[in-house]
């Protein structure tokens, strides 16, 4: 068995994976990374970036069938949805050799199988040439996640599948029903239902995106109903049974039963942890809620082992996980890194319209005590989002009224993903109304929806 000597083995090279390899050989670290799938993780193969090339090609589906407004005329267009999943493979594949470039560059040797701890120093990896092990002084875990399934129900990517199995599949199916409308039920909604498919959203909760502001929640669901998707909410699915026809799904609805049917289910209820068969009983590794727990250096409960990204526990998103590999890396490196600050997390929803969020929803900056003054900005209102026909939303900024500190702002709109930055980096410097409006905003922009929800919340609003 083959033995190699590094001062830091990476397991998983997913977002904080790979991120966390590349910052300790920036650092001088020799350092081996293990993958048992594509460098990239799940996020780069089978989540983030192949979802949101989907959704660009939904995006482009709905352009054309939006074409007389723009005065173009067209007799008719066809929308391949094969095609569709083969450009987001594509995608994907580009992105994954992007790593192992990156790999190659910063010197770091990739080792292909799965890894399992033997001791706290030593990594077992079965690989297809056969087991080979790591010697490192530092481990750091980055195994991330895996779909969810409700209780008793099988994922077996044919008639239930997971948002895995769904960037997969190049045949869409006549009919959805979708459990669970949190990002990934949202997302998958807007893909399907642009290429035709009958979508039937469920949600257990009073609303979807339950984690977002609630007005937000609210209009998304209008804007998806309008759009002939069917919302559900407050809806307890008790079976999931597949049948010559399709799925039949049972549901429990404001106390009454129900029997729905459709050719597919996808199952969005949220993701796990892969934290089993990883050695970590062993050793000693202490849990909770079936996340590793870690210290502000993303060490675990044993010392000399880190844990980061998913694994290391909510919001299970990929730039935290970036986040957190930097922060482990420099603390391997003897570096007294910056704690990841997890109430300044942007969280994003790529569907149409966009969403997205940082800090305090309104209910929670009043909950916690604060006079709050609200201010918003309906798109309707922006002259570029006019000229771009792209008006469904607003922007939304909560704020503590004796200071002006801005503790939360929430977007639906166009291009709300990359909006939100400047709400992140204004949270980072501890800006305030007064300094968000006493920055000029070029025109026209969709930027200055963020200008005029701050003036809104003063009082000021010049647009409104």
């Amino acid at each position: 068995m083959a033995t190699h000597k590094v001062d830091v083995a990476v397991v998983g090279t997913g977002p904080g994976g790979y991120v966390a390899a590349i910052r300790c050989a920036q650092l001088g670290l020799s350092v081996a990374a293990v993958e048992d799938d594509r460098p990239g993780g799940v996020c780069l193969n089978w989540g983030c970036i192949p979802t949101k090339a989907l959704l660009r090609n939904a995006e482009v589906v709905g352009l054309f069938a939006r074409a007389s407004e723009f005065g173009i005329k067209l007799s008719g267009f066809e929308a391949d949805y094969a095609e569709a999943i083969r450009r987001s493979r594509k995608v994907a594949d580009r992105m994954a050799k992007g790593v192992e470039f990156l790999f190659r560059k910063n010197k770091i040797t990739l080792h292909p199988g799965r890894g399992r701890l033997k001791s706290l120093a030593l990594v077992e990896v079965a690989a297809a040439g056969g087991p080979e092990t790591i010697e490192a002084r530092h481990v750091i875990l980055a195994t991330g996640s895996e779909p969810k399934s409700l209780p008793g129900v099988a994922i077996d990517e044919q008639s239930v599948i997971s948002s895995n199995g769904a960037v997969r599949l190049e045949q869409a199916p006549k009919s959805m029903i979708i459990i669970g409308a949190g990002a990934v039920g949202m997302e998958f909604a807007d893909i399907y239902a642009a290429y035709g498919v009958q979508v039937t959203l469920l949600e257990a909760l009073p609303r979807v995106l339950p984690m977002e502001d609630e007005e937000v929640s609210a209009q998304l669901a209008r804007l998806f109903a309008r759009r002939g998707i069917g919302v559900r909410t407050g809806v307890k699915v008790g079976s999931v049974k597949a049948t010559k026809s399709g799925v039949t799904v049972e549901v429990e609805a404001e106390g009454k039963a129900e029997r729905l049917q459709a050719e597919q289910v996808l199952m969005a209820v949220g993701r796990s942890a892969k934290v089993k068969d990883l050695g970590l009983e062993a050793l000693g590794v202490a849990l909770e809620r079936g996340f590793a727990k870690v210290s502000p250096r993303m060490e675990t409960s044993v010392k000399g082992l880190y844990a980061i990204g998913d694994m290391a526990g909510p919001p299970l998103l990929a730039h935290k996980a970036m986040a957190e590999g930097v922060v482990a890396a420099e603390a391997i490196a003897g570096r007294d890194p910056r704690p990841v600050n997890y109430s300044n997390v942007p969280s994003c929803t790529y569907c149409r319209p966009q969403v997205a969020s940082i800090g305090r929803t309104e209910a929670q900056a009043r909950a916690g005590g604060s006079e709050v003054v609200v201010g918003r900005f309906p798109f309707t209102a922006n002259g570029k989002a006019v000229a771009l026909g792209e008006t469904e939303g607003f922007l939304k900024v909560v704020a503590d009224k004796a200071t002006g500190e801005i503790l939360g702002a929430h977007i639906l709109g166009p291009e709300a993903t990359e909006l939100i930055h400047e709400f992140a980096v204004g949270r980072t410097l501890e800006a305030t109304l007064e300094e968000i409006i006493h920055t000029i905003h070029a025109h026209p922009t969709l930027s200055e929806a963020a200008l005029e929800a701050t003036l809104a919340a003063l009082g000021h609003a010049i647009h409104i």
